[in-house]
């Protein structure tokens, strides 16, 4: 009986070869276009630009999410974003962890894009997650589901030291390190109001869409989205946070 098994380990060595070069030549352009880009030669979109800052108006893909982590390790490309964005800022002094709380590359926030119940010191690359998500959902996901325009969002807050759930054991909320936000509701153009307590279930189904769309969209740029989907401890609010753990419910 003829052994067809050296000819087709020898193939099967010739396929690896190809395959292994292919790949090589894949990197290597891969890595001569990036710096290509890196020293400006190729001159593209900033959104598609690996290397290029983070700005709130570019259309949202796949760099976002890249470029808005760069932000947790770099505070003053992070204030530089935040510069270029609607949201009234101010940069406040850290502050030194203490039993888990305190604060870190934070910033106060007056307003931004829409109006809000209140003012918030918030981390930077949370503030900007909210930037985006202002941008970017909130705003249209309005005038898809409601036709008018979100003028004032209600918070519950950002800063608390306490544990998840204000448990009196457990490890410390996001909120201990400003690193967490609340949300509780929404004022219309109109003057009514939207809230998660109030139309999450069993009302308007335009608003159900707004605030479904709202949790949807929002686990595209923070880490963590907690919705009433998720248990009881938040039947009445969002939660949004940029922890070190991603759940979007």
């Amino acid at each position: 009986m003829h052994d067809d098994r050296p000819q087709q380990q020898r193939h099967s060595s010739i396929v690896r070869v190809v395959v292994i070069r292919l790949a090589l030549a894949l990197v290597l352009g891969l890595a001569v276009t990036a710096g290509l880009i890196r020293a400006g030669f190729l001159d593209i979109p900033s959104r598609f630009n690996p290397f290029a800052p983070l700005q709130i108006a570019d259309e949202v893909n796949w760099l976002t999410r890249w470029k808005l982590a760069r932000l947790e390790r770099d505070r003053r490309q992070c204030l530089a974003v935040l510069d270029g964005s609607p949201v009234s800022h101010r940069a406040v002094p850290d502050r030194a962890p203490e039993e888990g709380c305190g604060l870190s590359n934070a910033v106060e926030v007056s307003r931004s894009s829409v109006g809000l119940n209140g003012g918030f010191t918030a981390t930077c690359p949370l503030t900007v997650a909210w930037a985006l998500f202002e941008q970017h959902v909130l705003r249209p996901a309005a005038q898809e589901h409601l036709s008018q325009e979100v003028v004032r969002v209600a918070h519950l807050g950002t800063y608390a030291c306490r544990n998840i759930n204000h448990r009196a054991g457990g490890r410390r909320s996001e909120h201990a390190t400003a690193n967490a936000i609340d949300i509780a509701g929404f004022v219309l153009a109109s003057g009514q109001q939207v809230t998660v307590r109030g139309d999450w279930t069993g009302g308007d189904q335009n608003r159900e869409a707004f605030l479904r769309a709202l949790r949807d969209g929002a686990c595209r740029f923070f880490d963590v989205v907690l919705s009433p989907d998720y248990n009881e401890a938040h039947h009445d609010h969002f939660h949004f946070d940029m922890g070190s753990y991603r759940a979007c419910r």
